[in-house]
């Protein structure tokens, strides 16, 4: 870890406050809470981010978690990985589905629909060129989702793209009540290297 993290009792004001609403949400202050401890007011605007989407809104929650899922495998986050298939599994998301993001196998799998196809596409054509989204994508994506839907998508798929790279590069560790668990989707650290 590259910095440290401001446990609850040592929390000024400001930052009890976005831990309070945090722990709220998800039960524990998380540790990717605890680094925005030394900069409280960049910690309310992430969960005030995080809250907003993780929940169901032009799109179903369970479709943003595919997502995030998608995202932050392909930029290989581990900690962001575990602790969204937690939260895949609590909302009903199967775990063969779950196993299909990873790679290309959700292009073929019987667990996706086709707009949710093209969804994943896009996270993939996020993380690799937002500039150069095809129009035989947008296409597909305007057949099964309405604009609302799309800037949704979007903006799930664009923030947790930049979370697992916040995370990672602060060196963010699992919470103990993670580790030791066997994440279905396993991220190759070496990739790239």
């Amino acid at each position: 870890m590259s910095v440290s993290y401001v446990e609850p009792e040592q929390a000024d004001q400001e930052t009890k406050a976005f831990y309070d609403r945090a722990e709220g949400t998800f039960e524990m202050v998380l540790n990717i809470f605890k680094v925005f401890g030394h900069a409280p007011p960049l910690g309310t605007v992430f969960t005030d981010t995080v809250m907003a989407i993780l929940k169901d809104g032009e799109l179903p929650w369970t479709t943003k978690e595919l997502l995030i899922l998608k995202a932050t495998h392909r930029n290989a986050c581990q900690y962001c990985v575990v602790q969204h298939e937690a939260v895949s599994k609590r909302l009903g998301i199967s775990e063969e589905k779950i196993n299909d993001i990873g790679d290309e196998a959700y292009k073929t799998s019987p667990h996706f629909t086709d707009g949710e196809k093209a969804l994943l596409d896009l996270t993939v054509q996020i993380g690799i060129d937002a500039n150069r989204v095809p129009k035989e994508l947008w296409d597909r994506l305007h057949k099964h989702y309405t604009e609302p839907q799309i800037v949704e998508a979007v903006f799930t798929i664009t923030q947790y793209i930049a979370i697992s790279k916040f995370g990672d590069a602060l060196g963010v560790e699992l919470e103990p009540v993670f580790q030791g668990l066997d994440p279905i989707l396993h991220v190759d650290r070496t990739a790239g290297a």
